[in-house]
């Protein structure tokens, strides 16, 4: 009786061992989930922007600094 009872905890352990890699990846990925959405609700609530919004926004400022060099340049050359 304690053989069996000694071989049933042992398989226990080592199916315990055997399924630790993956229980911890599985909930380092759900903390990773997690923290990322809490992260994205902070962004949110703070009004702020993102890299990509940022880089659309001096994107046009430049076309904008653009056009106005060119209207810029009609004039002038009207002008003359």
């Amino acid at each position: 009786m304690v053989a069996r009872g000694s071989e049933r905890i042992v398989d226990a352990l080592e199916e315990l061992i055997l399924e630790l890699p993956g229980r911890v990846r599985g909930s380092r990925a759900k903390l990773s989930e997690q923290a990322l959405g809490a992260l994205h609700a902070l962004v949110d609530d703070l009004n702020l922007v993102s890299r990509d919004e940022l880089d659309e926004l001096e994107l046009r400022v430049a076309q904008l600094e653009h056009r106005l060099r060119l209207l810029e340049d009609e004039r002038d050359a009207a002008a003359s």
